[in-house]
This record gives C-alpha cells, sequence and structure tokens, in this order.
C-alpha cells in the first residue's frame, strides 16, 4: 500500500534546498552554510477515499461465543436481522438447498436440506427436513430452521416436531420458535470454535434446553459416507437438563456437517452418516406431519409438550 505519508526533511536538505532556490533568484550566490533550525514543517497529507464501490470492513456482530452457559443468568441473545446472511456454508455445517443426508445404524434418518425459508424473528432462515424411522415406519418427523450469522456462527432457531405411531402424531413434545412464548434462539456451530467452549443451542424453559461443548478440533474418523482427520474433525459432547442422564457425542467434518452421533451416557446407539445426495427434488415442508393440524389458539394446550422431550440426533 503507498503511504500517504511524505518523508519529513532533515535540517540539511531543507538548506540546500534553500541554496538552489537563492541560486536561481540572484544568479550571483555560490554556497550557504547549513543552518541548524528548520525552515518548514511538514503536514501529512490526508488519507485518499476509499475507492467507489469498495465495502467497509465490518466489527464482529456478536463476541466469538455468542451464547455462553451462565448458570443463573437470564438468556435472550440480541437478533438484529441486519446481522444474518442468505446462506449457511460454515464449513462444518454447511446447507446446500437440495442436499439430503442419509444415516444409519441404530436408527434410520434422513435429513433433507429444503429450497424454502421461514421468516423468524425478522430472520430468514432455512428449513431443513428430518425424518426418523423404524422398521420402514416413520416414526419422528421435524422441520428445523437455522441460519448464519455474517461472524460465521450457525444459530438454531426452532424446531417444528411430531412423534408418529402407526401414522398418527402422537405428541409435539419439543417444538418451539424463537420469539413465540419466550422461546429463544441458539447456536448449533459457532464460526471459531475451540476447545471448552460451551454454549446453549436453543431455549424454551422446560421444553427445549439442549446445551453443547467443543471437546475436540482435530481427530480422525471413518463411516461409510468418508474419512476425515486432522483439523477437518471437530467433536462436541450435548446434553440437557432436561434428560440428565443422557449425554451424546457428536462428529462434524469439514464440508460436509455431522458424520456420526454416538450415546456417551443413557444408550449405546451409533448412528453414522451413510450416503449424501445433491440436487435432490425434495417435497416441501407441506409434507410434514403437523401440517394437517390447525393453528393453536390462545388457551389450547393441544400442542403444548407433554414433558417428553425428545433428542435431535441429527
Amino acid at each position: 500500500m503507498r503511504s500517504t505519508m511524505i518523508r519529513r526533511a532533515g535540517p540539511r536538505r531543507v538548506a540546500e534546498a534553500v541554496a538552489v532556490l537563492l541560486v536561481t533568484l540572484t544568479g550571483c550566490v555560490t554556497s550557504v552554510s547549513p543552518s541548524p533550525a528548520p525552515l518548514a514543517t511538514l503536514v501529512p497529507i490526508p488519507a485518499s477515499p476509499s475507492p467507489t464501490g469498495a465495502t467497509p470492513t465490518l466489527a464482529p456482530a456478536y463476541p466469538r461465543n455468542p451464547t455462553p452457559i451462565v448458570e443463573g443468568a437470564a438468556y435472550e441473545p440480541s437478533i438484529d436481522p441486519a446481522d444474518f446472511v442468505a446462506t449457511v456454508d460454515n464449513p462444518f455445517f454447511p446447507l446446500t438447498p437440495g442436499t439430503r443426508f442419509t444415516f444409519g445404524g441404530d436408527e434410520d434418518n434422513k435429513v433433507t436440506v429444503l429450497a424454502e425459508t421461514k421468516l423468524i424473528l425478522g430472520v430468514t432462515t432455512t428449513v431443513v427436513h428430518d425424518q426418523v424411522y423404524v422398521d420402514g415406519a416413520l416414526e419422528e418427523d421435524t422441520l428445523d430452521y437455522y441460519a448464519q450469522d455474517r461472524d460465521g456462527n450457525v444459530w438454531y432457531f426452532g424446531e417444528k416436531t411430531a412423534e408418529l405411531k402407526d401414522g398418527k402424531v402422537t405428541s409435539t413434545a419439543g417444538s418451539w420458535e424463537g420469539g413465540v412464548r419466550d422461546g429463544q434462539p441458539g447456536i448449533v456451530m459457532l464460526a471459531v470454535p475451540r476447545v471448552g467452549d460451551s454454549y446453549r443451542q436453543e431455549f424454551l424453559k422446560g421444553e427445549a434446553e439442549d446445551l453443547a461443548q467443543v471437546t475436540a478440533v482435530t481427530g480422525s474418523i471413518t463411516v461409510p459416507a468418508g474419512t476425515w482427520s486432522g483439523a477437518d474433525v471437530l467433536v462436541t459432547e450435548e446434553w440437557t437438563p432436561l434428560e440428565p442422564d443422557v449425554r451424546e457425542q457428536k462428529t462434524y467434518a469439514r464440508g460436509m456437517g455431522i458424520v456420526e452421533t454416538r450415546v456417551l451416557k443413557g444408550g449405546h446407539e451409533v448412528i453414522t452418516l451413510d450416503k449424501v445426495e445433491h440436487g435432490v427434488t425434495a417435497m416441501s415442508s407441506a409434507g410434514h406431519a403437523l401440517v394437517e393440524l390447525p393453528a393453536p389458539q390462545p388457551g389450547d394446550l393441544r400442542h403444548q409438550p407433554v414433558l417428553e422431550p425428545t433428542r435431535r440426533l441429527s
């Protein structure tokens, strides 16, 4: 970059410049003794304006960990729609519309990034359709809502979830939305994760209280969908005070997202990423199990949880 300051002239150079000037004016001066005192004061040249169309550097929208776990403190993150961007491209949690992730192992799970969006708290969120099958039958049907801030953190703005039996909804426990009944969004993936970071992923008291902590920022993992190692691997642990006897470990791969969920406490299930498809023409959220139910009215408890918190395994 070119400097905006003129190099400051010393006394000797100033004197020589005066001598040349005198010679030019009189035509008879051949020499001048240097003067110890400076004859001129130089001032900085104002910086040139930024080129037209240049994007100014913005300060971070949030602290590095926007939703730290602080026991006893009220949780109400500040959400400004201007701080969010249109795409979710965090390397450890990319959500490209038309992508379908198929998980296997102890649970059959299909997760599809839809092309549609949903406005929550003024933020345009990406809709993800998460379906869990048992013996070929749909057992859990969920729409998740995510958005990324301009720092690169991925926020979780809510979910509409339904448990089913014989094709009929038996529970909507765990459903919540930011800004509804005091629901608050949280973080599912930090832009700059560090070992020991702990954060809230969601909050609706008594219903959605998932917490997470980064346990490793390097590692190695192989699943049917591929192999990753070194700094391309990120590991977290998740838990909720609503289910104190359950703890899960999630492993993420750069450029892919979650590749394994392993129950560490309260079970032995292991779920791995088996296949990834791109360019999937997926049905819209109109295919979700809860669409046919009417919107809850004031005082209507039909959609209220039955205190059966569900676990989000992928």
